[in-house]
């Protein structure tokens, strides 16, 4: 089956579980190999060695051999281990890739992978090692290490790697044995930085909607002009985001009484932090959909090498270079680097006092600091962004002797895509609190609809503050609410379906 980015858990569910009941396309794939072989024909990394290495013949009897040799050589990641959900994702995404039948991975391999996904046994992977050039060699080899009975395993709670060798022994399961092509087929592929893109361009999707939902919250707390917002204005530059951001803008802001209080006040112009919202947050809009595209279609490819044919041609290429998802993850980066860019200049403003709204948020300042320290962190997170924003893609180093040349450095696009998200969720979590602040200020004008729905629920989890106090754990359950579904579904309750990011 398909898998859908928009619904990537449950279609790797549902694809897993078919192929837990059919192995047929593996099967298949496999005859070929097997053929192939029989036949004394030279294929690479099937009876050739690899890399520079591409010219030396295996003798037959050294064949599977050089399968384990493969992980072997290959498993030098190094640093911190990727979390166990991305572990997860990565060894699901790999499953499915190998599932397509363009492997010729050995059907008992392939079994253990889903027997280890099926029992929740995680191998742990290093996150750095990988210049992303026949895919993402180390972190893959490691991924497959617990198939031999070495490398580690996650515990149940994803904090402490476990030997795959005890884990093995207790749970009664042996090592499994690589036949040709095996090995090349396990570490061949772009499975890691899939599942970091994944995984991040998934929560993008959502996060397109917040990032709209704080603006309209911020234009309200500001009493900011609606006007930039007109749908006729988009008309005459009708790029996809800003015309949606636009009409999400209108869509939650409908009856508002504080934008009506201060319709003719004479304000000519808004700061560009509430004026052009629809331009900068859509264009990050239109920028994510592109990479949530490339993934998707990364998703459901085979980007091992050599490939098998249906047609039982044996076919050695480049699906395994990283460069499609390497030039979208940057560009990911980016187009998240400046939510959060735009989203801090908004705080900023929160705190100047426009408009009748207190100083710093608070009455009493000067005893309290208000919520002026969040603003700092808000900063300090924007300037690390704009560092980790930095391309990777563009920092090719020739490995392999020089036989691979050119490498995508797709790996570092993704781990840096991973620490920009989370800069961000922070950032735009201290608008939430910052922005709830100000209507607080408003009331009892009461703002539009969709705004209304979303600060009711802030005060249901965080209360407002006159005095200063821990503010660490407020940013902490404003993270929560934004990380999570429960903006998105008071909105939907009441004023509706916001237009998406696609």
């Amino acid at each position: 089956m398909r898998l859908r980015l928009q619904h990537l858990y449950a279609d790797l569910g549902e694809s897993l579980a078919e192929l837990g009941r059919d192995h047929g396309r593996v099967r298949a794939a496999r005859q070929r190999i097997e053929e192939a072989l029989a036949s004394g024909a030279v294929h690479y990394g099937i009876n050739t060695g690899l890399g520079i290495l591409a010219r030396e013949r295996i003798p037959s009897g050294d064949v599977e051999k050089l399968q384990r040799n493969l992980l072997l050589s290959h498993a030098v990641g190094v640093g911190p281990y990727l979390a166990k959900d991305i572990c997860r994702l990565m060894l699901q995404i790999k499953i499915h890739a190998l599932g397509l039948g363009h492997s010729g991975v050995s059907e008992d391999v392939f079994a253990r992978l889903l027997e280890f996904s099926a029992r929740d046994l995680i191998p742990a992977v290093p996150s750095k090692g990988s210049v992303g050039a026949s895919g993402d060699l180390a972190p893959l080899a490691h991924l497959s290490l617990p198939l031999l009975g070495l490398g580690v395993f996650w515990d149940e709670h994803g904090r402490e790697p476990r030997q795959a060798a005890a884990v093995l022994r207790r749970l009664g399961l042996s090592p499994v044995k690589l036949h040709a092509k095996d090995g090349l087929s396990l570490i061949n592929g772009t499975q890691m930085m899939c599942a970091c893109g994944a995984f991040v361009l998934e929560r993008a999707l959502r996060l397109a909607l917040a990032v709209d939902i704080l603006a309209a919250m911020s234009l309200e707390a500001l009493q900011g002009s609606l006007k930039p917002f007109d749908a006729r204005l988009q008309e005459l530059r009708p790029h996809p985001g800003q015309i949606a951001v636009a009409e999400n803008v209108r869509t939650l802001l409908a009856e508002s009484e504080i934008l009506e209080s201060h319709r003719d006040c004479g304000k000519v112009q808004d700061p560009y932090c509430l004026r052009c919202v629809p331009q900068v947050h859509g264009a990050s809009r239109d920028a994510i959909a592109y990479g949530a595209r490339v993934l998707e279609i990364e998703l459901n490819s085979s980007t091992d090498n050599p490939l098998v044919l249906e047609n039982g041609d044996i076919l050695s290429g480049g699906n395994f270079h990283g460069q499609p998802l390497a030039m979208a993850l940057d560009f990911a980066a980016l187009a998240l680097a400046e939510w959060a860019s735009i989203s801090e200049r908004r705080i900023y403003l929160l705190l100047e006092g426009h408009d009748g709204l207190p100083r710093l948020l608070m009455r009493n300042v000067g005893t309290n600091s208000g919520f002026m320290i969040p603003q700092y962190t808000a900063a300090a997170l924007v300037s690390e962004n704009k560092v980790l924003a930095h391309p990777a893609v563009v920092d090719s180093i020739p490995t392999s002797l020089g036989q691979e040349d050119h490498v995508s450095m797709g790996s570092i696009s993704a781990l840096k895509l991973m620490s920009v998200l989370e800069n961000v969720e922070y950032v735009l979590a201290i608008e939430l609190l910052t922005a709830a602040q100000a209507l607080d200020y408003r009331l009892p004008l009461r703002p539009g609809r969709g705004v209304e729905a979303v600060h009711r629920l802030v005060r249901e989890r965080i209360p407002h503050a006159e005095r200063d106090r821990l503010f660490h754990k407020d940013i902490e359950a404003a993270v929560g609410l934004i990380r999570g579904r429960d903006i998105e579904r008071c909105v939907l309750e009441a004023v509706g379906p916001l237009q998406p990011c696609q």
